[in-house]
């Protein structure tokens, strides 16, 4: 059940982020949108910079921005949901190679200290996707005892 519910969040995430990507030098966005300046993100130009935001202004369109990202991922959700069975594990299976090829590519181009790095992030990542679906199921479990 874990393995089935990891790989529907993962074949429901991939088209998301792919349809939300921004275009190279995309817009600035706040918190929570994509492009957000945080901890160790680089700022990137874009078509805003040339506006002279004020600093309210940046966070009303980083929101906004984030909206649209999450607004997108909603739509993707209904239309996977329309699929059948078959046509969802076919997506799943072709975007999990799709990904395990990219995260390949990735490692086979780093050094050998990077690829250690890089082999703890995934772990990690692993390891709060798994804490996350088993919450999710612990959270539904308990919604139907309440109901």
């Amino acid at each position: 059940m874990r393995k089935t519910l990891m790989a529907l969040m993962f074949a429901a995430a991939v088209p998301t982020v792919a349809m939300a990507m921004p275009p190279e030098g995309g817009p600035i966005a706040g918190p929570g949108g994509p492009g957000f300046d945080g901890p160790g993100m680089h700022h990137r130009k874009g078509p805003f910079d040339t506006l002279n935001l004020t600093p309210e202004q940046r966070q009303q369109v980083g929101k906004l921005m984030g909206d649209q990202w999450r607004g997108r991922s909603e739509i993707t959700q209904k239309y996977l949901a329309k699929l059948s069975p078959a046509d969802q594990k076919a997506m799943q299976d072709e975007l999990a190679a799709k990904h395990a090829k990219t995260q390949a590519d990735i490692r086979a181009m780093l050094t050998p200290d990077q690829q250690k790095t890089f082999d703890q992030i995934q772990k990690d990542q692993a390891q709060r996707r798994a804490d996350r679906a088993e919450f999710e199921a612990w959270k539904a479990q308990k919604a139907q005892k309440t109901q």
